[in-house]
């Protein structure tokens, strides 16, 4: 049985939410009694998404937002807080793949795209979040990593930079917050079921069977589970985690 959080009263933001992990998120979130913002890019997505939560009577707000546009970045938060009256949790997962390249040939203009998205757009919303938690003097963030942040595979240099990236974001501003009432947290998903990893096998970027073999545990991981430990380290729960980042991967770096 997976442990359940009252979050009645308290309001989450979560980057990502039109589909897969935080789309997860966003529903355990809004289950557990938060009012839920999601931002995604993809208009459709996010609307309806948005829409099936409020048809299930919870509170949630559509927001159509590209993190690699800080302006954009913050007048979803803001609009998150205007609408709502607060912010107490974010989950930081919106991120983008590329298709594995020879270090030696990549493109500047894959580079950028990787890092824009990935890196940039967590240091925005993590940003634009802290300036409300701050003034509140509370709140909880989540950043979405990778196993690519903390190991290297051939082909991945620019993907890898970025998640290696995010947790220098993570750990530096954990540290930094962590004397005003705010815990920094990331988590690095291992091969998680998602639309992107389907889509990343659909086009023979990826093999299912050996990414199912390398991870100890004999199989890709869910959405869901992802959205459990993101719970958890926006909860009471974790109230002495500080600045760690999360292996969420089925043993993949244990080994």
């Amino acid at each position: 049985m997976n442990p359940t959080y009252d979050f009645a009263g308290q309001v989450a933001f979560v980057t990502g939410a039109g589909s897969g992990m935080g789309l997860a998120a966003a529903r355990a979130f809004a289950a557990s009694g938060a009012a839920v913002a999601l931002a995604d890019v993809d208009e459709a997505a996010v609307n309806e998404a948005a829409r099936r939560l409020t048809d299930e009577g919870r509170q949630a707000l559509a927001l159509v937002c590209d993190v690699s546009d800080e302006e954009q970045v913050a007048a979803a938060i803001d609009r998150t807080v205007d609408t709502f009256g607060r912010l107490d949790m974010a989950y930081n997962n919106a991120g983008v793949q590329i298709p594995p390249t020879d270090a030696a040939d990549e493109s500047v203009e894959q580079f950028d795209r990787v890092h824009a998205v990935n890196l940039r757009g967590i240091w925005a919303c993590m940003k634009h979040e802290l300036r409300h938690m701050r003034a509140q003097g509370s709140g909880a963030i989540v950043n979405c990593s990778s196993l690519g942040g903390l190991v290297g595979i051939p082909g991945r240099a620019s993907y890898h930079s970025s998640k290696h990236g995010v947790i220098g974001l993570t750990t530096s501003a954990a540290l930094e917050y962590a004397p005003r009432g705010i815990r920094i947290n990331a988590i690095c998903p291992g091969t998680i079921d998602t639309p992107m990893v389907s889509d990343m096998i659909a086009k023979g970027e990826l093999d299912r069977a050996e990414a199912e073999a390398n991870q100890p545990i004999g199989r890709l991981g869910t959405a869901e589970e992802m959205a459990d430990a993101v719970l958890w380290l926006c909860s009471p729960g974790a109230a002495f985690v500080v600045g760690v980042a999360l292996p969420v991967d089925g043993g993949y770096t244990a080994r």
